[in-house]
């Protein structure tokens, strides 16, 4: 297996980064990564979770600190211990709290400190939309499969009219300890349990429901307002929609990472929106007004200028992006396509052609008034 790349380099940063460097790291990874955008790409989709994984990490503080101190050893249960640092819970088993154990014999005396309600562990869901959906704004209905208590035991895992019996070998602490000497001295170390997995408890009956889990996996349906201007890699936080907390701990988020499909037509860059828009040689020439598409099926009159040239830009002000939670749009910018015609009648060359010599006559014109004004002068 391939070694993880370093997630600093895997975004492009620096460790000094600021949380919004990383933060618009993150957000221009994902876009050049995306599947969607990177077809030819075999590898996009890899390295577009490559990204996520890396800000995943990055943008929380607590997984931060122990990246910077430890790599990716840090989250490795087989390096340390139980469930590496698995997540923002450095306080329990497996996190900082073993290392302090180890040498410091246990916090509270080798204590249980994970005792009461724990709250719920936080996910995360990819929802691609579409261009104009992420431009107008949208409520978007969400089918999501979370773990929650078993409703039949109460969560317990216990079937209905019985009751766990405390364990024998912990009684009921969920935790062991165990002494080790070594050239230091000996050290008191706390483990979770063996018999009853660090629960406290042994379940003699089962429910039937949830195999005595006290957990089971139920499908929830979410209604998710996607914001107006939201663009790839932004994350949405939906409070309490994560996995449900542990002995009445309060449930954790659903983090929603938005992934915008890419337009036939229109572009972005930032809350400016683009497009291109073709004209024929003499709109460029005369100058016209003609009727343009604007993103969503509306119709916008745009005035070509007398004498536009091919690559010329127009701005249409206030038609590109809405700013996030804001009044305020970006503007249109045009890129016009002058297409010159392969084509022509007899009659129309004959035209084009009496223009151009009237204009070699106008310049010849203009070169003998000015040989003439500079005669004059000396």
């Amino acid at each position: 297996m391939a070694a993880k790349r370093d997630y600093y380099e895997v975004l492009g940063i620096s460790k000094s980064a600021t949380p919004e460097e990383i933060k618009k790291a993150y957000r221009q990874n994902a876009k050049k990564y995306h599947p969607d955008v990177n077809k030819e790409d075999a590898n996009a989709e890899e390295k577009f979770k490559e990204v996520a994984e890396a800000y995943e990490i990055l943008s929380d503080t607590q997984k931060k600190a122990a990246y910077d101190q430890y790599g990716h050893d840090a989250f490795d249960p087989n390096r340390m211990g139980a469930g590496g640092f698995g997540g923002a819970d450095f306080g329990g088993a497996g996190g900082f709290g073993d290392i302090f154990d180890l040498l410091f014999g246990g916090a509270g005396g080798g204590q249980r400190r994970r005792s009461g309600p724990q709250r719920g562990a936080d996910k995360e869901a990819r929802l691609d939309i579409s261009f104009e959906d992420a431009v107008f704004g949208m409520e978007k209905d969400m089918e999501m499969m979370r773990v929650e208590n078993c409703s039949k035991c109460g969560g317990s895992g216990a079937e209905p009219g019985s009751k766990p019996k405390v364990c024998p070998q912990c009684q009921g602490a969920g935790q062991v300890r165990s002494v080790q000497s070594t050239p230091f001295g000996r050290f008191e170390t706390v483990h979770p349990c063996g018999q009853c997995n660090g629960e406290g408890k042994i379940i003699e009956k089962p429910c039937a429901a949830c195999k005595g889990r006290g957990k089971v996996k139920k499908k929830r349906h979410i209604s998710v307002r996607i914001p107006a201007g939201i663009d790839t890699g932004s994350r949405l936080r939906i409070q309490s929609e994560g996995e449900e907390g542990i002995m009445g701990g309060p449930p954790g988020d659903l983090y929603i990472i938005i992934v915008v499909r890419p337009h036939a037509r229109f572009q972005r860059d930032g809350y400016t929106l683009i497009c291109s828009q073709e004209i024929d040689f003499v709109q460029a020439t005369l100058g016209a007004e003609i009727e343009i598409p604007l993103l969503g099926g509306d119709q916008h009159k745009l005035i070509i200028p007398e004498g536009t040239q091919p690559g010329d830009i127009i701005t249409v002000k206030n038609k590109g992006i809405p700013h996030l939670n804001s009044h305020r749009s970006g503007d249109l910018k045009v890129l016009v396509n002058v297409k010159i015609p392969t084509r022509l009648s007899k009659r129309q060359k004959e035209l084009l052609a009496g223009f151009f010599n009237e204009n070699e006559d106008k310049e010849a014109n203009k070169k003998g008034l000015f040989d003439k004004l500079k005669d004059a002068m000396g």
